[in-house]
């Protein structure tokens, strides 16, 4: 006979959970709402993506690729996503069992630190960091372990970064360009992480989404340097290339051992992800090179825009390297900390921003750190840019 399940009323959920709550992202978009303020707090373009991707993905459906697609993704897909990586940086991936598409590169966080972690272990991340890494640890059982960037140029001390590699250090969780810094590290910063993992025998999950956003040099992935081949699962998505963030096509590459092991996650969490998108996405992998160019030439625009009116408002800000995000220091306009400022800013000025002690996975690193710093997304229309700066004027009056 079974035993009726015992649930405890109060708190039915698991204490793994209990304190993730809504995201900073969520509250600020609801406030924005409310006070009819420019929102430059979630990192969503407001302007559409590109006609020639749309149409594909409506030739898809009318061509009725509509039923479930390969649990790893559709053939046509991962064979683009390797010929890309090939073409793009010589990394060379068997489609069919080196690539696997999730939704969206967060599923693929989430499925990699699932198959790779587990409790007693530690995940290394930069720290502010994309807020979901640290839930993604804990949902593992894993331990987020961080390596602080400091304002103005958000750099780490060696020392620091070489003291959090420990024999317990299961994954380092790279992000680059970086959310929420706009940070693109460097080949001296990429050739030290490279060479810690392979001594202390750690995978790499690197999250490179921002990929063709650098506005300073090229980007350069982890998975290039001797030896981290075999042990980096690279991250991407369609989400910033092609301003598509509700179609939710991500992927993961890298050796067949670890994306089995994604694949395995994958599997049970999402199964597979829209066909008739997975096509559309697949085409616009092999869209000209001036449309990537033209991309990452308007977001310079908007990034120059922004970064020179916060200067002229007087923040302290430094031009991000990549990425689209602006992280400014708020301690030349106020004694405020970043919430109350925030919150004054949305509701007396009519622009949404996020605080940057949202975005520390160490909440005692983000007050040491964060609590003067505000980050700002350009991922917007030059009007919407424009409207925004016209009320931060008010601040400087």
């Amino acid at each position: 006979m079974l035993r009726p399940m015992s649930i405890d009323r109060a708190t039915p959920l698991h204490s793994r959970v209990r304190g993730f709550g809504v995201t900073i992202f969520t509250e600020m978009t609801r406030l924005a709402l409310e006070h009819r303020a420019v929102n430059l707090a979630q990192g969503f373009p407001d302007f559409p993506g590109p006609d020639f991707v749309k149409d594909a993905a409506v030739a898809a459906i009318r061509d009725d690729r509509n039923q479930y697609a390969r649990m790893a993704g559709e053939l046509v897909l991962v064979e683009a996503i390797a010929r890309d990586l090939s073409q793009r940086h010589g990394l060379t991936y068997d489609p069919m069992t080196e690539v696997c598409v999730t939704s969206g590169a967060t599923e693929a966080i989430h499925d990699a630190l699932l198959a790779l972690c587990g409790p007693g272990d530690q995940v290394l991340m930069l720290d502010p960091s994309y807020d979901s890494y640290r839930a993604c640890c804990l949902l593992a059982g894993a331990e987020p372990r961080t390596i602080p960037l400091r304002a103005p140029e958000f750099t780490w001390d060696e020392a620091e970064v070489r003291a959090a590699f420990t024999a317990k250090t299961r994954v380092l969780l790279l992000n680059s360009p970086h959310n929420p810094t706009g940070r693109a590290l460097s080949r001296e910063e990429l050739e030290l992480l490279a060479q810690l993992c392979v001594e202390h025998d750690v995978v790499c999950v690197a999250d490179e989404v921002y990929d063709r956003l650098v506005y300073e040099g090229a980007h350069i992935p982890i998975a290039t340097w001797p030896r981290m081949r075999e042990r980096t699962l690279t991250l991407n998505s369609s989400a910033k290339t092609f301003s598509l963030t509700g179609w939710k096509i991500g992927w993961a590459s890298g050796p067949a051992e670890l994306v089995r092991g994604l694949a395995s996650v994958h599997q049970f969490v999402t199964f597979a992800v829209a066909t008739p998108l997975q096509h559309a996405i697949a085409q616009a992998l092999g869209a000209p090179q001036t449309y990537f160019d033209g991309l990452r030439a308007d977001y310079l625009a908007r990034r120059d825009l922004l970064t020179s009116a916060l200067a002229a408002v007087g923040f302290r800000v430094q031009p991000p390297e990549g990425a689209y995000f602006v992280m400014a220091d708020i301690a030349p306009l106020t004694d405020e900390d970043d919430v109350a400022f925030c919150r004054r800013l949305v509701t007396e000025i009519g622009v949404a921003v996020v605080p940057a002690t949202a975005l520390y996975a160490d909440p005692a690193t983000g007050a040491r750190l964060g609590r003067k710093l505000v980050r700002f997304a350009f991922c917007k229309r030059l009007e919407t840019l424009r409207a925004a700066i016209e009320r931060l004027g008010k601040l400087r009056r």
